[in-house]
C-alpha cells in the first residue's frame, strides 16, 4: 500500500516537475540590486530591488555621455574642438584623465578620458563646455532623465561625486544603457570598446574586466565610491541579440565583473528572442469611416520582439483586438489596436498597434454616405 501511494504521488508531481524544468531559474547574484534586460525588445528577465535608489558613482558618466553626443550631432560643440580646462575642471578629485589647468583639450580627448580612463575631470570640462557650468548641465541631466523615463534619478553633478541627492536605479541605469546604444551606435562602438587611452604620457586601461574576458562584450561603463559598492553597467550581443546588464552594489572589482558575466550567460543561455513582426510590417487593415481611404494599414513602429525561455516560441499565440467604427481622419503612429500575446493560453504581453499611414478625413459628400451607411449598422 504504502508503495502504491508513492508511485501515484510520483506520478502526480511529473507534470508539475516537468513545468518547473522549462522555466529557467534565475541566478543570484552578490549585489544589492541587478537586472538583466533584453534590448530588442525592452523586456526584463531577471532582476533583484531594480527601484532601490542607490548612489551610481562613475555610471553618472553614462549620462554626461549621452548628452555629450547629443550636444556634438545638435552642434553645440564638436569632436575637434578645443575646451579650456578651467580651475575647477582640474581640482576635480576621484579619477582622473590629469588635463591641466590654463590648457585647452580637445573634445574627443575628453570623451575618451571620460568613456575609457573614467575622469572626472574630464567630465567637468565637457559639462561646461556644453551649459557653461556644471550647475546648469546637471539641470539638463535632469531633463533627459525625465524624457526617457528614468522615474528613480536625480543627478546633482557630471561625474558621480558622492552627493545625497544624486542617486538612480538598476531600472533607469538600463533605460540610459539602451537609449545610448540606440540613439548613438557609432558612437557607442566607437568608444565604449576602447580598452586603453593613452593622454599627458599616461596610459590607462579600461576598467571594464569584461572586454578583456569575453569578445561579445562591447560596453559600458564601470563604477565605484566606498557607499556604491563595486558597479557595471554592461552590454554584450551574440548573434542578433543584445542583453543590456545593470550590477549594483558587489564587493570588489573582480566581483562585478563575475556576476555580470554570470547574468549576461544566463539571458543568452535560457531565453530566445522570437521577432513577431517587423517594424512597419502590416499587420492587419482596418475599415476606415468618413476617410479619403476606407482602410488603414496597421503595425508597429519599431520590430515587435518577444523574449522567451528557450522552447517556449512555438506556444506563442496572439490575439488582434481594434476599436470599433473607426472614423477619420487617422494620424499616422496613432493607436489602433491592441495586439494580445499568449504563451500556453497564460497572457504574456499587451502591445499598442499603430497606423502605419494617415487617412485624411473625405470631403462632406463622403462624409455623409459613410454617415448614412452607419445608420444601418
Amino acid at each position: 500500500m504504502l508503495k502504491l501511494r508513492s508511485l501515484l504521488f510520483v506520478l502526480l508531481c511529473l507534470p508539475v516537475l516537468a513545468a518547473a524544468q522549462q522555466l529557467p531559474t534565475p541566478p543570484v547574484l552578490a549585489a544589492k540590486s541587478w537586472l538583466l534586460v533584453e534590448s530588442a525588445s525592452g523586456q526584463e528577465l531577471t532582476g533583484q530591488a531594480p527601484d532601490q535608489r542607490l548612489e551610481p558613482a562613475s555610471l553618472t558618466k553614462l549620462m554626461t555621455a549621452y548628452l555629450s553626443f547629443a550636444a556634438i550631432r545638435q552642434g553645440t560643440i564638436k569632436l575637434d574642438q578645443t575646451v579650456p580646462v578651467s580651475q575647477k575642471a582640474w581640482k576635480t578629485g576621484g579619477s582622473r584623465m590629469f588635463i591641466q589647468v590654463g590648457t585647452e583639450v580637445r573634445v574627443e580627448d575628453l570623451l575618451k578620458g571620460m568613456i575609457v580612463q573614467s575622469g572626472n575631470d574630464a567630465c567637468v570640462a565637457l559639462a561646461e563646455a556644453i551649459a557653461g557650468d556644471e550647475e546648469n548641465f546637471a539641470q539638463m541631466m535632469n531633463r533627459e532623465a525625465q524624457r526617457l523615463g528614468m522615474k528613480g534619478s536625480s543627478f546633482r553633478n557630471s561625474s558621480g561625486l558622492p552627493d545625497p541627492q544624486h542617486y538612480t536605479t538598476a531600472r533607469d541605469l538600463a533605460i540610459l544603457a539602451d537609449a545610448l546604444i540606440r540613439d548613438f551606435p557609432e558612437e557607442y562602438a566607437k568608444y565604449y570598446s576602447m580598452k586603453e587611452f593613452r593622454y599627458n604620457n599616461i596610459r590607462q586601461p579600461n576598467r571594464n574586466r569584461l572586454l578583456y574576458i569575453d569578445p561579445t562584450v562591447d560596453g559600458l561603463k564601470t563604477g565605484h565610491t566606498e557607499a556604491a559598492g563595486y558597479c557595471l553597467v554592461s552590454s554584450a550581443k551574440r548573434g542578433s541579440r543584445r542583453l543590456v546588464s545593470v550590477v549594483l552594489g558587489a564587493a570588489s572589482d573582480r566581483a562585478r565583473a563575475q556576476e555580470s558575466l554570470k547574468l549576461l550567460n544566463f539571458g543568452f543561455q535560457f531565453y530566445d528572442a522570437v521577432q513577431l513582426y517587423a517594424k512597419n510590417e502590416p499587420v492587419s487593415t482596418l475599415k476606415v469611416w468618413k476617410g479619403k481611404e476606407s482602410t488603414v494599414k496597421i503595425g508597429f513602429a519599431r520590430d515587435l520582439v518577444m523574449t522567451v525561455p528557450k522552447g517556449f516560441g512555438p506556444k506563442i499565440k496572439t490575439e488582434l483586438v481594434s476599436q470599433q467604427r473607426l472614423m477619420a481622419p487617422v494620424a499616422l503612429g496613432q493607436v489602433l489596436a491592441t495586439l494580445k500575446v499568449s504563451i500556453d493560453d497564460k497572457a504574456y504581453g499587451d502591445y499598442p498597434v499603430v497606423a502605419l499611414e494617415e487617412v485624411p478625413a473625405a470631403g462632406i459628400l463622403g462624409r455623409m454616405i459613410d454617415s448614412v451607411r452607419l445608420w444601418f449598422l
